[in-house]
């Protein structure tokens, strides 16, 4: 092993056992090296009179660059375009992200999180849990209602095993029972146990209440307690798009610090919370249960984390996180993100007025949904499949079938206007296949 994949291990390992022995082989194996990357941030700092390190081509210590591109871009820098950005992120957009996730996040007033990591999209920070922690045949709970993408990603590319509980109970809300009893076999099961929830939820469009998340946070301290070691992992993609009564503050928020055997990351980016999904801007953020650690243990994380992306990565885009820093920036940030945020209140609050319609009732039950992009029907009486093709070949409508009886419909891209037709053309098409 490479002596500073050991001198990281050490670290973790004597402040955070738990964490170094759920860390995979890679994860235990993988350090960022000290080689041109280093070099060249030392003669940035220092060769004053020339820098002849870097990977890149200048011309009168500026980034060579096409004008037919850099018209498009006027008022950026081109230092802050064309060059790489570090491993890790462009450090000013890292600090502005960090300030963001604590005014978002009350609850975390007073504990220490990780600087967080650029990644190239929430999809890209998914994969790098999965390079350090997930190992073959590894156990990842998630409830029933899930994103198809965490199979590929972690049932194919890393062979660990997802297990599902029912996301909602009778009630209509987050199915606390389920929840406990899949955490409590999975910790008979293993030392090890790994848990990804994804709020506001793909594809049904639920997040918990504030009493369901203090269950969850109960439930998950509890199997700490026995000596599980918990990799807590929030997807976060849909974050902020709040509707109803559920939670402000992430899950994320409501276990960092609450025990050493829990270690939380959490998921997010700008790609959904600033309407840039092609973008790419995503983050990774640790939260130790040990906080005492903190100092020590979040660069180790951090040092492994730009391993795994200079092995793969390389870096994110950096024009893609310039102009979101410049947008955090803003003086008119604010005003515009409230008011993209009311557009799709307002489209989430006229799809559960349209639902309230009595003749839909025959045709399918809606999942509970406050929040985020989406929300599911369940189909009483025909195929979801069937449905989506008959809708597309019909009526040029599209939608998705998520299995046999249960349709996700994004809220997120119909004109407000348009939500009643639209499920009118629903309907029409059920019938016409009954």
């Amino acid at each position: 092993m490479n002596p500073l994949a050991q001198q990281l291990n050490e670290i973790i390992n004597n402040k955070t056992p738990s964490i170094y022995k759920s860390l995979s082989n890679f994860g235990k194996e993988i350090y960022f090296p000290k080689g041109i990357l280093s070099q060249s941030q030392e003669a940035k700092e220092k060769a004053h009179k020339y820098n002849a390190t870097l990977g890149i081509a200048t011309e009168n210590n500026q980034p060579i660059y096409y004008p037919s591109i850099q018209q498009h871009l006027s008022d950026v820098n081109p230092k802050d375009v064309y060059p790489y950005a570090p491993a890790a992120g462009k450090p000013e957009l890292r600090k502005e992200w960090n300030n963001k996730i604590y005014k978002d996040n009350p609850k975390l007033e007073g504990k220490k999180i990780s600087l967080p990591i650029v990644t190239c999209g929430i999809t890209h920070g998914l994969s790098l849990v999965g390079d350090l922690f997930i190992s073959k045949d590894d156990v990842i709970l998630m409830s029933d209602k899930f994103w198809g993408n965490y199979k590929l990603i972690y049932e194919i590319g890393y062979q660990a095993k997802i297990k599902t509980y029912p996301l909602f109970n009778d009630q209509g809300g987050f199915n606390i029972t389920e929840f406990e009893n899949a955490v409590s076999q999975a910790g008979k099961d293993s030392k090890k146990i790994i848990i990804l929830m994804n709020f506001p939820n793909n594809p049904t469009g639920y997040t918990p209440t504030p009493k369901e998340a203090e269950q969850i946070k109960d439930i998950i301290i509890k199997q700490a307690n026995k000596s599980s070691e918990i990799i807590f992992i929030t997807d976060d993609a849909y974050y902020n798009l709040f509707y109803g009564d559920s939670i402000r503050d992430s899950l994320f928020s409501y276990l960092v610090g609450q025990h050493e055997n829990i270690l939380c990351i959490k998921l997010d980016g700008a790609t959904k919370e600033e309407y840039v999904w092609g973008f790419r801007v995503g983050f990774i953020t640790f939260g130790l249960g040990n906080q005492s650690a903190a100092e020590d243990v979040y660069p180790a994380l951090e040092k492994k984390v730009m391993g795994v992306i200079r092995s793969k990565l390389s870096n994110a885009p950096h024009l893609s996180q310039t102009l979101v820093l410049k947008a955090l920036q803003s003086p008119q940030h604010a005003a515009e993100a409230t008011s993209k945020y009311e557009i799709m209140r307002d489209r989430a609050l006229k799809v559960q007025k349209v639902l309230q319609i009595p003749k839909y009732d025959s045709a399918w039950s809606v999942y509970p949904f406050n929040s985020g992009y989406f929300m599911c029907l369940q189909l009483k009486n025909v195929n979801a499949e069937k449905l989506r093709l008959h809708l597309l070949d019909k009526y040029g409508v599209g939608v998705i079938s998520v299995d046999d009886k249960d349709l996700r419909i994004a809220f997120s891209c119909v004109d407000s206007e348009n939500i009643e037709e639209l499920f009118d053309i629903i309907f029409q098409g059920v019938k016409d296949l009954e």
